[in-house]
C-alpha cells in the first residue's frame, strides 16, 4: 500500500481539526442556548455575547483552514487542469467500483 504524502497527512490533520473545533462550538453552543433559555435582562445579554464570541472564533476557524487548505485546493485544480483525462478516466473507474460494489447488495 501506498504511503500518505506529507501534503496527504496535513490536509487530514486540518481536516480533523476543523471537525473537532466544529463539534465543539456546536456542543458550546448547545449549551449556552439551553442556559439562557430560563435567562432574562443582563444575564440573556451576557449569553448573546458569549454565544457571539463563539460564533466569531468558529467564522475565523473556518477562514483558518479554508487559507491553510488552498495550496491544495490550487494543486488539484493545476492537477486536473493539466490532465484532463486521466482525471475523467480515474473518476469513471472509481464510480465503476462503487457501482459494482453497490450492485452486489
Amino acid at each position: 500500500m501506498a504511503r500518505k504524502t506529507a501534503a496527504q497527512t496535513a490536509a487530514e490533520q486540518i481536516k480533523d481539526q476543523a471537525f473537532s473545533e466544529l463539534a465543539a462550538l456546536i456542543e458550546e453552543s448547545d449549551k449556552l442556548l439551553k442556559d439562557s433559555a430560563a435567562l432574562v435582562g443582563e444575564e440573556a445579554d451576557t449569553v448573546r455575547q458569549q454565544l457571539s464570541v463563539k460564533l466569531k472564533q468558529a467564522l475565523d476557524s473556518v477562514s483558518n483552514v479554508r487559507e491553510r487548505t488552498k495550496p491544495a485546493v490550487e494543486a488539484t485544480e493545476t492537477y486536473i487542469g493539466g490532465h484532463p483525462w486521466q482525471t475523467v478516466a480515474i473518476s469513471a473507474g472509481f464510480g465503476l467500483v462503487v457501482g459494482l460494489l453497490l450492485g452486489r447488495r
